[in-house]
């Protein structure tokens, strides 16, 4: 027969490791929208309107803001020369940087065989880094493999 302090704690750590995998797994616990996960620097502006852009197209972000960045975007297989300032999760696919809601949606519809998208660096034309009578910058979204390749994914 199982003990009330045993039923307790397997129920408390049921919890946790349900609260854990739902950060593994970029799942949100509020709101109706496609949800996913993001990892920014607490101090970051453009990082935060990024996230509006996404809660204004539908999304339903989970934020978490931390100090290790690097060690975030390592653990996540991020390739270095692809690296922005936030990383975050969408279903099973790793999001770097700036990318546009619109290839999220596309990311999700079409499933490709990668492990996910980048906007690398901090292109101005790109959401969350916009500003009134800024001239357009082109800019590239690099789907990118677990075993470092690349290709084009759109371009804007």
């Amino acid at each position: 027969m199982i003990t009330r302090r045993v039923f307790l704690a397997q129920a408390a750590g049921l919890a946790l490791t349900s609260l854990g995998a739902r950060r593994l797994w970029g799942r949100s616990t509020t709101g109706t929208g496609t949800p996913i996960t993001v990892y920014k620097s607490a101090s970051c502006g453009c990082c935060t309107s990024w996230v509006e852009h996404l809660r204004t197209n539908g999304f339903t972000p989970a934020v978490h803001d931390e100090e290790n960045m690097d060690g975030i975007k390592d653990d996540m297989g991020v390739p270095k020369d692809l690296r922005s300032c936030h990383t975050a999760l969408l279903d099973r696919y790793v999001v770097e940087g700036h990318v546009p809601a619109a290839d999220l949606r596309r990311l999700l519809a079409d499933r490709p065989a990668v492990a996910g998208l980048a906007v690398p660096g901090m292109p101005k034309s790109s959401p969350g880094m916009t500003a009134p009578g800024q001239p357009h910058e082109p800019y590239t979204v690099v789907a990118f493999a677990r075993d470092g390749k690349t290709n084009v994914f759109a371009r804007h």
